[in-house]
């Protein structure tokens, strides 16, 4: 991981430069304890250098190739949980009060922290490094204000590596192992097949970056119609480069797909727009006799703010039968205009996402850590890209909570509640992945349905009609 000009947190000694990873230290071993501590606050700092050296002591005193294992005990038993979540003591008061620093412009307090983290900070290490690690390199771009240039550089190596095959084995790993995508698809999904129901002609517009991994199953429930099986047209909306260069292939799979079920298949792109901002109803080819479904996942929180009621009343004048909204729950929205509350909110949802991903991949899975490097570039857009869009770096990532997409939604729509059959099937996908996955209650005042983790409100998913 690149810090600009700065020193780059450091990897564990077994780390392999393949990985992307910066050798320039001179250490012996994978960490180092600390020759002086911060002016302020001595004694906090000093035990934080004690506990995390102990730590490594003990680290090293097991086998060198221990970290290599393929699986951990006991199959991610209830306790083993429990380290993890106490583990994170360290990485969070670190990193908070170097954001409060930053906030405060405490250049010599800014020093410290960032040095003391490079320190002991790692991509590789456990949950408390990783962490670390990749808030480190988003508060160094904050406190130097290198943000955007940051980001733009990770998106082009990201770019640079990506591919249908490798993008296509990521997604399906991670729904695979965790539902964090599969239940806002089978939750849309069931929406959008009632509310369609006894169509010919149907025009599903996708606006979301799964790789149309949701639509194959749609296509098979479409196939095993009782009535006439209807015509689908599906026009994907596309924004990031990063899938631009794959939707050729993934057309083709998709036109190969419904031809072996029989569907009658119609498979568009828009691409070339900066953000949905853009986006026209003319552009979409909306025609009068087509049953319209407008299928959001993911994709409101890259809206920019100010423009998202103008994005909603367009969806609104295509005229659809059924909206279907999947956003993660998290609010970098309101706080957007304090940094140390939009910086809190920030490290608490993505420790639950990095904890997720630690129990759901085996610890060298390189699908795990190709996730945690895309975290990583949004981590940076949300705290060091001040103004995202007005700086030229086309889509934000400001998410919002259910109940603030439901404010927004309900100026243009009116929520549909997912039926008694639609809540089932999204409780007998949880029940094929391990312990921890619950569907959330809603209060009656709540709209949409709620995926939890370990009693975590984490993925939000509702349906709509104007």
């Amino acid at each position: 991981m690149k810090l600009s000009s700065a020193k780059v947190p450091r990897e564990s000694k077994g780390a392999s430069q393949s990985h992307g990873g910066h050798h320039n230290s001179k250490r012996k071993s994978g960490y180092t304890i600390l020759p002086f501590q911060p002016a302020d606050q001595p004694e906090q700092w000093s035990s934080v250098a004690v506990d995390m050296h102990n730590n490594n002591i003990n680290n090293h005193q097991q086998p060198q190739n221990s970290h290599t294992s393929t699986s951990r005990s006991s199959d991610y038993s209830a306790g083993a949980a429990e380290p993890c979540a106490t583990g994170n003591k360290w990485a969070s008061r670190l990193l908070t009060e170097c954001a409060r620093a930053i906030s405060d412009k405490d250049s010599s307090k800014i020093h410290h922290l960032l040095w003391m983290l490079n320190e002991l900070a790692s991509p590789y290490g456990d949950s408390d490094q990783k962490l670390a690690s990749y808030f480190l390199q988003a508060l160094f771009c904050k406190a130097t204000e290198s943000g955007q240039r940051c980001y733009k550089t990770l998106t082009s190596v990201a770019e640079k590596g990506h591919s249908f095959d490798s993008a296509r084995k990521l997604i399906l790993k991670f729904q695979e192992v965790s539902p964090w995508t599969t239940f806002g698809h089978v939750a849309a999904n069931g929406a959008i097949l009632e509310a369609l129901d006894g169509e010919t002609k149907l025009h599903i517009i996708d606006i979301s970056n799964t790789l149309c991994t949701q639509w194959p199953t749609l296509l098979e429930a479409l196939a095993t119609r009782n009535d006439e099986t209807p015509h689908l047209k599906l026009t994907v909306v596309v924004t990031a480069n990063i899938v631009r260069s794959v939707m050729k292939e993934i057309s083709q799979r998709m036109e190969k797909f419904a031809r072996l079920m029989g569907v009658p298949f119609e498979f568009n792109v828009i691409s070339g727009l900066n953000n949905l901002g853009e986006l026209t109803k003319e552009a979409l080819g909306v025609l009068d006799d087509e049953a319209i479904a407008v299928n959001c996942i993911g994709a409101l929180r890259r809206v920019a703010v100010e423009e998202r009621g103008a994005v909603i009343q367009m969806f609104q004048s295509l005229g659809p039968k059924i909206v279907t909204v999947v956003e993660e729950e998290a609010d970098f929205s309101s706080t957007r205009y304090d940094f140390v509350r939009c910086f809190e909110e920030c490290l608490r949802f993505y420790t639950l996402y990095f904890e997720m991903l630690d129990e759901s991949f085996s610890p060298t899975s390189n699908e795990k850590l190709m996730l945690e490097r895309e975290c990583s570039r949004s981590i940076v857009r949300v705290l060091a890209c001040d103004n995202e869009q007005e700086n030229g770096g086309g889509e934000c990532e400001r998410r919002e909570r259910g109940s603030q997409w439901s404010d927004r939604l309900k100026e243009a729509f009116s929520p549909v509640g997912f039926s008694d059959d639609v809540v089932d099937d999204v409780k007998a996908l949880l029940k094929r992945y391990r312990a921890g996955w619950t569907l959330a209650q809603l209060h009656q005042d709540e709209t949409g349905l709620c995926l939890t983790w370990k009693d975590e409100p984490v993925v939000w998913a509702s349906a709509w009609k104007p």
